[in-house]
């Protein structure tokens, strides 16, 4: 593919991103996507087959970019083998990379409110999300946990904390203009993302804390 093809094709993507997230799939028209990505509309069939391969592709690139990040912070440690401090460092890692990426990250606004309106309003898009990066990271961080705290990684329990981990980063994103608002921020940047993280990271502790003073 040319490097014109693909920046239009790359341009077309992230108009999908923010259109199916502001306006959902039925209320964006290939007028409107083509006129955000500065392209003919009939680069969407050319390169996508139709506006559902691009809706498709929008999700696709979802999973790629989220797996790129979430690889060194939970791909260092074989979580089998993993000394609890060892494992417990490596959900701190995560922690930070989440924060980096979901909360400061200019690109994941657009990938956060896709993710949204697809939860909202499930379609194919979300199969393809789910399996690609909601189940396979979701069960790689249980992983890391139950080598943390000696719990079953796929215990109702371990599965259930790990979304409370995960939860506490998003809503910083979707939540970001009323978080702003009543901690007097101008911007969530780096001294602010670093302050989040320090939290975080208690939190983490005080769970990792409770459940192994639970271990018989």
């Amino acid at each position: 593919m040319t490097g014109s093809a693909e920046q239009t094709r790359q341009a077309l993507i992230g108009a999908g991103l923010k259109l199916f997230g502001e306006n959902g799939f039925a209320g964006t028209s290939t007028r409107q996507l083509a006129a955000a990505a500065n392209a003919n509309i009939g680069s969407i069939a050319y390169h996508f087959g139709s506006k559902e391969g691009l809706r498709a592709a929008c999700a696709g690139f979802i999973v790629e970019t989220i797996k790129d990040m979430a690889s060194q912070a939970l791909d260092a440690t074989d979580p089998s083998v993993a000394d609890p401090e060892a494992a417990s460092r490596q959900l701190s890692a995560a922690l930070e990379r989440m924060v980096a990426f979901v909360v400061v990250s200019p690109e994941a606004g657009a990938i956060v409110q896709f993710i949204l309106r697809e939860l909202s309003q499930p379609t194919a898009a979300l199969d393809i999300i789910y399996e690609g990066v909601f189940e396979p990271t979701h069960r790689r961080l249980c992983q890391i946990w139950a080598a943390a705290t000696g719990e079953d990684a796929d215990s109702e329990r371990t599965r259930i904390a790990v979304f409370t981990m995960i939860g506490q980063i998003v809503y910083f994103r979707i939540g970001r203009i009323a978080v702003m608002r009543r901690m007097g921020w101008s911007d969530i940047g780096t001294r602010e993302a670093a302050a989040i993280v320090a939290v975080a990271r208690d939190n983490l502790a005080a769970m990792l804390v409770s459940r192994k003073g639970e271990r018989p």
